[in-house]
C-alpha cells in the first residue's frame, strides 16, 4: 500500500505539472473536441474527419434490424475484425491480429477485462448480452495511453440501453415496454427479450430487461447435425438514471448473465472433422458461466471555471466459471474459479486556452479463488488439487493515471497527445510449483509509462479530405492466468505456471486518410506494430503421462504485425446504398527453436486473419419503413500457420482453414411505430465453412425471423 501511495503521489504531481505546462502553451484559437474515455465515439460523429483514429460504430437501429445472435457475431462485419469460435457459445474477436487479453472491452466505460483472461481466443466476449446494448463502438489499434494494459489490438466500448426520460415531456410520467423474438432454423435457436421502462420526463427513468436464449444443435452444411453444440442462456439487466440538479446526474446499473452447459465439442468424440481436422477423445467437456456487473456513476457538468465535466464511477464485477471434463479413460476433472473485481474511476474534462483535456485515474482490484478435484473412472476422488485453472487466493491490482490533450496548431492541423502511468501488482496465494508439485506463492509488481502522439491535417478548404498519422506505445502486464495457469491449453497441450514474466511492449505506427462528401465516404488505414517480449505458451520439453505436450508462458518472441484496411460507403440515391471493405494483415514472431538449441524460428502470428472482404447493397423505401439488403463475405484460405496452429489439429485443418464465400440476405418492415418485422436468409448457398481457428462449423442455410412489438 505504501508503494501504491508513492506511485499515486508521483502521478498526481505529473498531472499537475503537465496541466501547468499546457496552460502556458500558445495554440491556435480553435477549440477541438476530444474523444472521452467513457464513451469513445459520440462526440466524434460530428467531425470524424478530423479524428486521428480508425473508429467504427454500430447503433441501436442496426442491432434491432440485424439481430445478431451474440456480441462476437455483431462485430464480424467490421473491417479488421474476424471472429473465432472455439464453441457455439464461445466467441472471440480478433482485432488487427490480436484477441483475448490483447483487446480491451469497456461497458459504459467500466473495465470488463479481468485478471483470469486467457491467452488467445476465449469465451468471455459471449458473456455480454447484445440485446441490452444501445451501441457498440470500436477504436481500432493501440490505446494504452488512454486505457492501460490490454488495449493493443483495439478497444470496444459497449453502451447499454438507457431510459428515454429525456425525450419525454417535463414531469410527465411515462411507461414503455417491448417484446422481441428471434427464431433461427439452422441454429434451432429461440431468443426472447422482454423490456420495460418507466419514469418521469426530464427527471428520472428506469429500464429493465430479461433475455432468454435456447440454442439447439447446429445443422452445418455437408456435415449435418453437430451434436452438443446447443446450450441455454439467460440475462437480466436494470438501469436507473436520475437528474439530481442542473449540474449533477446519477446512474445505477446492474446486469447478470448465466450460461448453462456450453460444450467445447471440438475436444470430444462428438466433434465432426472438417477438411482433415481431427476428432477429439473426451467423453464430456463443458462449462457453466455466470457474470454480474454493478456500478454507480456520478457525473457533474460545468462545476467551475476549470472543470467542464467530472465523472466518478464505482463498480463491482463477479465472474464464476465451473468446468466439467471427462477424459477418454473415464477420469474426470471438476474445476472452477471465482473472480471479484472492484473498480473506481475518476475522469475529468477541462479546456485551457482552447486545449481540450481529459485526465484522471482508475484503479481495479481483482480477487480470485479457484479449485480443482480429479476423479477416477469409478467416481472416487483421485486428487484434491492445489489450484484450479488459475492460482488460488490471488489478488491483482491495476492502477493508472492519465492525461490527454487535444488542440489545433492551425486551422487545418490538430494534434492529440496522451500519456498514462500504470502500476500493476500481482499476488498469488497458492499455486502448484511446476518443479516440486507443492504449494507455492508469488508476488510481483510492474509499472509502465505509455504515451501517444497523433495528428490530423485537413487537405481541403471545404473539409472533405484529411490525412492523419500516429505513434503509440502500448503494453500488457502478465496477469493471473499467465503466471499460474494450470490445465489444458490447445488440442494436445497442458499448461503449467510461469512466474518469471515481464510485460509485453508494443510500438505502433499508423497513418490513414479520410474522404467525405455528401454521397461518398472512403477511408484507408495502414498500421505497423513492433512487438517485444511477447508472452506465448512455450513447450518445456516434457511430455505428460497422458501424452500431452507440457507448455508454460514465456517472453519467448519478438516480431511485428502490419496491415491495411479500406472502407467505402456510397449512397447511389435516396433509396440505394452500397458498402465495401477489405482487410489484409500479416504478422511474424521470432523465437528460440524448442528442439534445436542456439537457433531461432520465424513463423506466422497464430491464427492470423486471412484476406477478408465484405460487399453490401441495401435498398430502403422513401419513408424508410421497408428495407432489403444483401452482404457478401469473402475470406481467403488461412494457411499461414504457426507451430501451435499446426498442432491444434482439432480446430485447424492440416493445410489451413479453407476459403469461403458467404452470402446473406436481410429485410425488414416497420409495420407501425409499435411493430418491427425482420426476415433474414444467411448462408444462401448452404456452404460448409468455419472461421479460422474455430472448433466447429457454422450453420448451413439459416432462416432467421425477428419481431419486436412495443408500446
Amino acid at each position: 500500500m505504501d508503494m501504491l501511495l508513492k506511485k499515486l503521489s508521483l502521478i498526481v504531481g505529473l498531472l499537475i505539472n503537465s496541466l501547468n505546462a499546457l496552460a502556458e502553451t500558445e495554440t491556435f484559437n480553435t477549440p477541438i473536441e476530444i474523444e472521452p474515455l467513457a464513451v469513445i465515439a459520440p462526440r466524434l460523429q460530428s467531425s470524424t474527419l478530423l479524428s486521428a483514429n480508425t473508429l467504427h460504430s454500430i447503433d441501436r437501429d442496426e442491432l434491432e434490424q440485424k439481430i445478431p445472435r451474440n456480441l462476437p457475431e455483431a462485430l464480424a462485419q467490421i473491417p479488421g475484425v474476424t471472429v473465432q469460435k472455439t464453441a457455439n457459445g464461445q466467441g472471440s474477436p480478433f482485432i488487427r491480429g490480436f484477441t483475448g487479453y490483447r483487446t480491451l472491452v469497456l461497458i459504459d466505460g467500466v473495465r470488463y477485462n479481468n485478471s483470469v483472461y486467457r491467452d488467445g481466443p476465449n469465451e468471455y466476449f459471449s458473456l455480454i448480452d447484445v440485446s441490452n446494448l444501445e451501441a457498440i463502438e470500436l477504436l481500432s489499434g493501440p490505446a494504452s495511453s488512454l486505457y492501460g494494459s490490454d488495449a493493443i489490438g483495439g478497444t470496444i466500448n459497449l453502451q447499454t440501453k438507457q431510459p428515454s426520460f429525456l425525450n419525454e415531456a417535463e414531469s410527465q410520467f411515462f411507461t414503455h415496454g417491448s417484446e422481441s423474438l428471434r427464431y433461427a432454423t439452422a441454429e434451432h435457436s429461440f431468443i426472447s427479450r422482454t423490456e420495460l421502462e418507466f419514469g418521469q420526463g426530464q427527471h428520472w427513468g428506469l429500464i429493465g430487461g430479461f433475455t432468454r436464449k435456447n440454442f439447439g444443435d447446429i445443422d452445418a452444411a455437408n456435415i449435418g447435425r453437430l451434436e452438443h453444440t446447443g446450450y441455454d442462456e439467460y440475462a437480466v439487466d436494470i438501469r436507473f438514471d436520475l437528474i439530481l440538479s442542473q449540474q449533477w446526474d446519477l446512474t445505477l446499473a446492474h446486469q447478470n448473465l448465466n450460461q448453462d452447459n456450453v460444450w467445447r465439442t471440438h475436444s470430444t468424440l462428438f466433434s465432426k472433422p472438417f477438411s482433415g481436422s481431427k476428432t477429439g477423445t473426451d467423453l464430456l467437456r463443458l462449462k457453466d458461466q455466470q457474470r454480474q456487473l454493478s456500478y454507480v456513476k456520478l457525473t457533474g457538468y460545468d462545476l467551475n471555471t476549470f472543470i467542464d465535466q467530472a465523472t466518478l464511477t464505482v463498480s463491482h464485477q463477479r465472474w464464476e466459471e465451473d468446468g466439467d471434463r471427462i477424459r477418454a479413460t473415464g477420469k474426470r476433472i471438476d474445476d472452477f474459479f471465482d473472480s471479484n473485481m472492484i473498480g473506481i474511476d475518476l475522469q475529468l474534462e477541462s479546456t485551457i486556452n482552447h486545449i481540450a483535456l481529459t485526465y484522471g485515474f482508475d484503479y481495479y482490484l481483482d480477487k480470485v479463488d479457484s479449485g480443482r478435484i480429479d476423479y477416477l473412472a469409478d467416481g472416487s476422488i483421485d486428487q484434491l488439487r492445489i489450484q484450479g485453472p488459475v492460482g488460488d487466493n490471488a489478488e491483482y491490482g491495476v492502477f493508472g493515471g492519465y492525461i490527454q490533450a487535444k488542440f489545433a496548431l492551425t486551422d487545418r492541423l490538430s494534434v492529440n497527445l496522451g500519456t498514462r502511468y500504470s502500476y500493476i501488482d500481482a499476488d498469488i496465494g497458492r499455486f502448484e510449483d511446476p518443479d516440486t508439485n507443492m504449494p507455492a506463492s508469488f508476488q510481483q509488481d510492474w509499472d509502465n509509462l505509455s504515451s501517444a502522439i497523433k495528428a490530423s491535417y485537413n487537405l481541403t478548404d471545404n473539409g472533405s479530405t484529411s490525412i492523419w498519422l500516429g505513434i503509440s506505445q502500448s503494453f500488457r502486464a502478465p496477469n493471473i492466468a499467465d503466471l499460474s495457469r494450470f490445465g489444458s491449453s490447445r488440442s494436445n497441450e497442458t499448461e503449467i505456471a510461469a512466474t518469471n514474466l515481464s510485460p509485453e511492449k508494443f510500438l505502433t505506427y499508423e497513418t490513414g486518410f479520410k474522404f467525405r462528401q455528401s454521397d461518398l465516404q472512403f477511408e484507408g488505414t495502414y498500421y505497423y506494430t513492433q512487438i517485444k517480449n511477447f508472452i506465448a505458451s512455450t513447450p518445456t520439453g516434457n511430455i505428460t503421462a497422458g501424452g500431452l505436450i507440457e507448455v508454460s508462458k514465456q517472453n519467448s518472441a519478438d516480431g511485428y504485425i502490419h496491415g491495411v484496411e479500406f472502407d467505402l460507403n456510397y449512397q447511389w440515391n435516396s433509396n440505394l446504398s452500397t458498402h465495401a471493405d477489405i482487410t489484409w494483415l500479416e504478422g511474424r514472431l521470432t523465437r528460440d527453436d524448442f528442439i534445436n538449441s542456439f537457433t531461432e524460428i520465424t513463423e506466422p502470428f497464430s491464427r492470423i486473419m486471412p484476406i477478408t472482404a465484405h460487399i453490401g447493397l441495401e435498398w430502403k423505401s422513401d419513408d424508410k419503413t421497408t428495407w432489403l439488403g444483401t452482404n457478401l463475405t469473402m475470406a481467403a484460405k488461412a494457411n499461414k500457420l504457426s507451430e501451435g496452429d499446426k498442432n491444434d489439429t482439432q480446430r485447424i485443418p492440416p493445410d489451413g482453414t479453407p476459403s469461403y464465400q458467404l452470402l446473406n440476405i436481410y429485410s425488414g418492415w416497420q409495420a407501425s411505430s409499435n411493430l418491427l418485422l425482420t426476415l433474414q436468409l444467411n448462408n444462401v448457398f448452404d456452404k460448409a465453412y468455419r472461421s479460422h481457428g474455430s472448433g466447429s462449423n457454422e450453420p448451413g442455410r439459416n432462416l432467421i425471423l425477428g419481431m419486436k412489438a412495443s408500446f
